[in-house]
C-alpha cells in the first residue's frame, strides 16, 4: 500500500480530474441543507471510471485491513456509501450489508439489510463525511442491533470540527482516504485554484454554516 500522504494526493487528483469534486469559490453552490459552499462533491461519479473505481476499492480495502484487522463485515450507509462499501467488502472478501436512515415502511420493515448479525465486528463505509450526522445515525442503528462497530472509513471528508467532535463523542475511530486540506493543495498544484482564492476556501472551511450569508 502507498503511504497515506501519497494515497490522499492520488485520490484528490482523481476526484478533481473526473470532476467528482468541483470548486467554484466565486460562484458558490447551495447544498440541500441550505448552506452556501465553494465546493460540491459527488463521489458516485468515480464508479463510472474503472481505473478510479479500482484504486478506491484497493485503498479502502487496505485502510480497513490495516486499521481494523479484526473486522468481520462491512456495512455501507445508504445510499451513497453502498457502492464503495461493496467494493471494499469484495476486496477483503467479507460479508456486506447496508443501513438506511430509517426502517422500511413496508415488507420486512428492515433498517439494516444483509446477513449482519448481533455481535459481529463491523466497519462502516461512507463515500463522503460532512457534518457526520448520517454517519453517527448509522452507527447508533448498528449498535442498537447488537453489532460491535469498530470504526468508520470514507473516501473523502471536509474535516469539519463538528464531525470530528461527533466521532469522538460516539467513541468511533474514523479514517478517510482524502480530506479537504489535501484536496485544496492538489487543486492549487494543478492550477484549478488560484492563490487569491485560498482565503475564501479557508474561511468557508472554518465556518461553513454561516459562510456566504
Amino acid at each position: 500500500m502507498q503511504s497515506t500522504e501519497n494515497t490522499s494526493a492520488k485520490i484528490a487528483e482523481y476526484l478533481l480530474d473526473i470532476r467528482a469534486i468541483n470548486l467554484k469559490p466565486d460562484e458558490p453552490y447551495t447544498w440541500t441543507s441550505g448552506w452556501k459552499s465553494p465546493i460540491y462533491s459527488d463521489n458516485r461519479l468515480s464508479l463510472s471510471f474503472p481505473h478510479v473505481r479500482q484504486y478506491i476499492k484497493e485503498q479502502l480495502g487496505e485502510l480497513i485491513k490495516n486499521r481494523f484487522p479484526s473486522a468481520e463485515a462491512v456495512v455501507g450507509v445508504a445510499t451513497a456509501g453502498i457502492a464503495p462499501g461493496v467494493l471494499a467488502a469484495d476486496y477483503l472478501q467479507l460479508p456486506f450489508g447496508y443501513v438506511r436512515s430509517e426502517a422500511k415502511k413496508h415488507g420486512m420493515g428492515k433498517q439494516i439489510e444483509g446477513d449482519i448479525k448481533p455481535g459481529q465486528r463491523i466497519v462502516i463505509v461512507e463515500d463522503l463525511v460532512s457534518t457526520g450526522k448520517s454517519s453517527i445515525q448509522a452507527l447508533h442503528s448498528l449498535r442498537e442491533a447488537g453489532c460491535e462497530v469498530l470504526g468508520m472509513v470514507s473516501i473523502f471528508t471536509y474535516g469539519f470540527d463538528a464531525a470530528t467532535q461527533a466521532f469522538v463523542e460516539a467513541n468511533c475511530p474514523y479514517y478517510s482516504l482524502c480530506d479537504y486540506n489535501q484536496l485544496i493543495a492538489t487543486a492549487v498544484s494543478k492550477g484549478i485554484v488560484q492563490a487569491d482564492q485560498l482565503e475564501v476556501l479557508s474561511t468557508w472551511r472554518n465556518a461553513p454554516e454561516t459562510w456566504g450569508r
